[in-house]
């Protein structure tokens, strides 16, 4: 009978002494012996491409909606620019023709759009400043919003317009009055 103490059993080698005929390991599946075998990374790679999909869509939308905005905003800029220069320069006419809405048109008429110009005696020393300029759009309609001043020499001019249109952007509203 053996001892439980005695650290040696019957049939095993003391420490530090090896068997002569030592049996070797049978191979171990997919890695060394004693690890587990190797797990397949398919399931990781689904998932690090749906997140990578998800991710570049919504890059692109982000991309997409600030170019939208960006250039709806720009246009409705460029618009109370060229209309608010030829209001300046005298140019009543164009102005009336080729901005005004067909809308508007019957509710001032060009005569009446020109002398409310007129009075506001504006030269070329005058120069625009935009307060705020807003774009939306409601079931398809454009719509920009725009507020500013006129700077004149000895005089401020209130500008508050209004564009809206589906391809073609026209005035609908215009306010034009000197601030007091």
């Amino acid at each position: 009978m053996s001892n439980p103490q005695d650290p040696y059993q019957p049939g095993q080698q003391p420490y530090g002494q090896q068997s002569r005929s030592r049996q070797p390991l049978p191979p171990a599946p997919f890695g060394l012996p004693g690890q587990p075998p190797a797990r397949s990374r398919k399931g990781l790679c689904i998932v690090v491409g749906i997140v990578g999909g998800v991710l570049l869509l919504v890059v692109v939308g982000v991309l997409l909606i600030l170019n939208l905005v960006g250039g709806a905003t720009r246009k409705a800029s460029d618009l109370a620019d060229d209309f608010t220069r030829l209001v300046i320069a005298g140019e009543t006419d164009k102005a009336y023709n080729d901005f005004m809405d067909p809308a508007l048109k019957e509710q001032l008429t060009k005569e009446d759009f020109a002398s409310g110009v007129e009075s506001l005696k504006l030269d070329p020393t005058c120069t625009t400043a935009y307060d705020d300029l807003k774009v939306s759009s409601e079931s398809g309609t454009n719509i920009a919003d725009v507020t500013g001043v006129i700077k004149c020499e000895g005089k401020d001019i209130e500008l508050v317009y209004r564009f809206t249109g589906k391809d073609e952007l026209k005035m609908v509203n215009i306010r034009l009055k000197p601030k007091g």
